[in-house]
């Protein structure tokens, strides 16, 4: 068959000379400019440059993974992965610890749709195999090899690659001429070890970032442990304090469709609810949503639930998906009221979540229910940080409940928050349409829920003046 036409040109040796040198790599350049970085150079980590390698491990990458960070400790520079689409990965690796890495990847959420295949035999196993095979959308490269040679075996690889496929590179030398020069050929991406798991799941996302909509909202999705125990009030406080407090745009969708009480919390009546999303996904572009989402503040939007028995809601669960992800591209932070039911779209939307908020009570089916779905999501977003635990109605006259410290131990996790019961400020609050900032800015459940939001964001959490004698007294202020 005839060859087709390089995907990446990687030139000839003429131009790109690299003499056979031992001391290729090492040492810093001088007179020559950065690559066009966006910001700080990549992330190539490995700080030994072309220095020899030594030990079982030279590389990094049999080291246990770190802990992950909680919601809490992160910083409002941290980024939100899109998940990448329906593409072949295929590895030639010459190593077998970055095989076992790519390999691994395969488990994260955000690498759900993608195929991924790896092999031993570096650029040489690549070469042999997409002579006679069609090549994947994706093509990783681990290699040992440096300088000349590997540029000589990348030409003899160009000429069987076909178009459009991507090329990423995992090298063994941080060597800033050997970047430029590769990126000038047309490689996707280079980087050196040491990386983590999470180091090549970002690399491989950003590939596939749609340059036309390259904005994704960070997607937090709060569920109750049990019925009854007020997971959706706190996610509609969460919600608003992200826009009120935080300063930036939220968007709340309550995706209770039967019993959603969004509408009634915020006292509002919309005319439209997220089923008319939900029923036909095709249709929702941001013209969709601006008809069917209700404003209720100058940051906060909100998608509520019809809350009706005239119809029962047997959606398909990629309808819930389609939504989520139109919607998140509008909105820097979406949060999602999760029914208490445990389905497929259920289980799906809490995995795909960039957060997730277990809402519990100190009694015992909350911690079952909630330890049972910590581990399944530590098992099953093995790169993401754990679920959040927020304790409510904690206090109950007269009711015999675990104590913070055996119900954390029982988790293996501490809960972020511990909302009070209080029923004359949750009553007076959902009485009046108001949340619960809004009728006590200073109480408890206030300040544990602008923190809750704040450590979601990412941000420091805002003081709330105290009111003073003449707010409550308005005629003073005349």
């Amino acid at each position: 068959m005839s060859k087709p036409d390089p995907a990446w040109s990687l030139g000839t040796d003429d131009d790109f000379v690299l003499e056979d040198d031992e001391n290729f790599g090492v040492g810093d350049l001088e007179g020559v400019e950065l690559p066009p970085f966006d910001g700080e150079p990549p992330p190539p980590a490995n700080q030994t440059g072309g220095a020899a390698l030594e030990g079982d491990d030279p590389f990094g990458l049999a080291a246990p993974l770190p802990a992950p960070t909680p919601a809490a400790a992160w910083d409002d520079s941290r980024s939100t992965e899109q998940p990448v689409p329906r593409i072949t990965i295929h590895a030639c690796c010459d190593r077998h610890e970055v095989a076992d890495l790519i390999a691994g990847i395969g488990a994260d959420r955000r690498m759900a749709r993608a195929e991924i295949s790896v092999e031993p035999g570096g650029i040489e196993a690549a070469i042999t195999r997409f002579a006679s095979q069609a090549s994947p959308n994706l093509l990783i490269l681990d290699t040992l090899m440096q300088g000349q040679q590997m540029l000589h075996n990348l030409d003899r690889l160009a000429q069987v690659i076909e178009e459009g496929t991507k090329v990423v590179i995992v090298g063994a030398v941080n060597d800033i001429a050997l970047f430029r020069e590769l990126m000038s050929r047309g490689v996707s991406e280079y980087i050196v070890p040491p990386i983590m798991p999470i180091d090549m799941i970002r690399t491989v996302c950003g590939l596939y970032v749609n340059p036309d909509k390259p904005f994704a909202g960070r997607v937090i999705a709060v569920i109750g442990a049990r019925g009854g125990i007020g997971a959706s009030t706190i996610a509609h406080n969460i919600a608003w304090s992200i826009a009120e407090r935080q300063e930036s745009s939220a968007t709340l969708l309550d995706l209770d469709l039967s019993f959603g009480t969004a509408a009634l919390d915020f006292n509002q009546d919309p005319p439209q609810s997220i089923a008319d999303a939900l029923m036909a996904p095709d249709r929702v572009d941001d013209v969709f949503l601006e008809r069917v989402t209700t404003k209720q503040t100058q940051r906060l939007q909100m998608l509520t639930a019809p809350a009706t028995l005239e119809r029962e809601f047997e959606l398909d669960p990629q309808s819930y998906e389609m939504v989520i992800e139109r919607v998140r591209r509008t909105s820097p932070f979406v949060v999602l009221d999760l029914p208490h039911v445990w389905t497929s779209w259920i289980k799906h939307t809490l995995l795909s979540a960039d957060d997730a908020i277990i809402v519990a009570g100190p009694d015992l089916a909350s911690l079952r229910n909630t330890k049972n779905i910590m581990d399944l999501l530590r098992s099953m977003r093995p790169y993401d940080a754990p679920p959040t635990v927020v304790l409510s109605m904690v206090g109950v006259p007269k009711r015999p409940e675990i104590p913070l410290k055996d119900f954390a131990e029982a988790l293996g996790a501490d809960p972020v928050a511990c909302i009070p019961f209080d029923p004359q400020l949750f009553g007076m609050a959902a009485n009046n349409g108001q949340m619960i900032s809004e009728v006590a800015a200073q109480s408890k459940t206030a300040l544990a829920l602008d923190a809750l939001a704040a450590s979601l964001t990412g941000r420091k959490t805002v003081e709330t003046k105290k009111s003073s004698f003449t707010d409550k007294i308005p005629f003073l202020k005349r």
